[in-house]
């Protein structure tokens, strides 16, 4: 009789989460999406904190 391999055994080993991200994006993706978030977060950041103050602002200028 011949031996039966398992079913549950994977094919292949999974590739990293960087070699996928390379696959799907490129390096130009992936470099777009990061200083796309870096400059996100520095918005967020500076926005939240004195978002108000900008605001009223903004509208006082508008209607001076």
């Amino acid at each position: 009789m011949e031996k039966q391999q398992p079913l549950n055994e994977p094919a292949e080993e999974k590739s990293s989460k960087w070699k996928q991200w390379v696959k799907r994006f490129g390096i130009g993706g992936i470099i777009f999406f990061t200083v796309k978030g870096i400059i996100t977060s520095t918005l967020i950041y500076f926005l939240g904190k004195n978002f108000w103050t900008v605001i009223s602002n903004y509208f006082t200028t508008i209607f001076d």
